[in-house]
């Protein structure tokens, strides 16, 4: 059995301080997952023909992609940590991190826990029954297997 040399940082909602209760030393990404480093959402065009909702069917069929919308505007999300974050869920580049990073703050971060989305899909089925609903139903071959045929 190999023993290991550190430990494997946990975190646990009743063990995670509450923003308000850290001291002023204290960084909230030290006791973070560090959420914000493991995705990136970009802003995708709503799709209003089964056309465009076929580009989004497509992305999820890819591995770790889903789908969301919020507040009417729609985003492709890509699960995926950032090649810096270091096991301590710190940033390895922290001084030469991107912009990108550097304007985000943890003002209104992920940290509390209560992100909810207005809609938010992971396969490519749930898209097709939201563009049924949205559009009616589609014109020619449905994407989905057929029915199997029972015997007499």
């Amino acid at each position: 059995m190999v023993e290991a040399t550190e430990p494997i940082p946990t975190y646990s909602l009743d063990k995670k301080p509450r923003r308000k209760d850290l001291g002023p030393d204290e960084v909230l990404c030290s006791y973070c997952p560090a959420k914000c480093c493991c995705y990136f959402a970009l802003p995708i065009d709503e799709p209003e023909s089964w056309e465009e909702f076929e580009y989004i069917r497509w992305y999820l069929l890819h591995e770790r992609a889903t789908v969301f919308i919020e507040e009417d505007s729609w985003y492709l999300l890509v699960h995926n940590r950032c090649k810096h974050l270091g096991n301590d869920n710190l940033c390895g580049i922290y001084a030469t991190r991107p912009q990108v990073c550097r304007d985000y703050t943890t003002k209104n971060c992920e940290y509390d826990d209560q992100w909810v989305y207005d809609h938010y899909w992971e396969t490519p089925e749930q898209v097709e029954e939201y563009a049924e609903a949205v559009l009616g139903p589609r014109k020619g071959d449905d994407f989905r297997s057929p029915r199997p045929k029972t015997g007499k």
